[in-house]
């Protein structure tokens, strides 16, 4: 898997998009990589994930090269590719139980920046910018942009990023509430790394809950929210980790939580 490359460490699974010749754009062979390496990180019960690019950009979306089209061609079904791994691929992303940390280390553009929002948690670089360019060849958000954007910065801020196609500094993403940090470039995958080992430290089945119920309070009513908290907390209260997590604070020590 030349275009993706995958280590699982330590509880910590770390997947890096390796194109950098072609600033990490999605080509096919990466599309496959990208799923099937999703499919391993949930099978090896991996506790986080850290996702990030080669090179100098995280990801520049589609490979438009394999979308040019020969004058007289049939006009391509962009909604097959839609069907057939960008919405796989975002739901097997948001289906982890593990915390998501997208370190994004330079341009995020299009449906890279989409990727990068589908995670749970994004760190940026400095450096890095977020561009929704799918204007500028003549679409519309996809990979989820559409659903994450508003959600994060409100309508009118991703309404001007998506019809201006103009590029989001990684330090006003910040400000924005569209990222949770930007650091300096040197910090990025150190600070990416500590996180990820805290994660893994962590109780898995309570970060789980709080994924789930936290993404799912974006359509939920009130007391729909109440009664999935109370679901999450009854299960919660069972497991050997709450039983650990409790010891561990009266007797003032590191819990040692095994997903149990």
């Amino acid at each position: 898997m030349g275009s993706v490359l995958l280590d699982l460490r330590d509880g910590i699974a770390r997947l890096t998009l390796n194109r950098p010749e072609r600033l990490n754009s999605i080509s096919a062979d990466m599309r496959e990589a990208l799923l099937f390496s999703l499919r391993r990180i949930a099978e090896e019960g991996a506790r986080a994930l850290i996702v990030t690019g080669a090179g100098r950009a995280f990801c520049t979306g589609q490979d438009l090269s394999e979308r040019a089209m020969s004058a007289g061609a049939p006009p391509a079904d962009l909604g097959q590719s839609i069907e057939t791994f960008y919405k796989p691929l975002v739901l097997a992303l948001r289906a982890l139980p593990c915390p998501v940390i997208a370190a994004v280390n330079g341009a995020a553009a299009g449906a890279g920046a989409s990727l990068a929002l589908a995670c749970d948690i994004v760190l940026a670089a400095r450096s890095a910018v977020f561009i929704q360019a799918f204007c500028k060849v003549g679409l519309g958000p996809d990979g989820g942009g559409s659903h994450f954007l508003p959600r994060l910065v409100g309508t009118a801020r991703a309404m001007g990023l998506a019809l201006t196609g103009e590029p989001l500094p990684a330090e006003q993403a910040a400000q924005w509430g569209l990222i949770w940090q930007c650091l300096d470039d040197a910090r990025l995958m150190p600070e990416a790394e500590a996180l990820a080992a805290r994660f893994a430290r962590g109780a898995p089945l309570a970060h789980a809950a709080i994924k789930r119920t936290l993404y799912a309070s974006l359509q939920n009513t009130l007391e729909q929210q109440l009664d999935l908290e109370r679901d999450a907390q009854q299960t919660l209260g069972r497991s050997a980790d709450y039983r650990e997590g409790i010891a561990a604070f009266m007797e003032k020590r590191s819990p040692a939580f095994k997903g149990q």
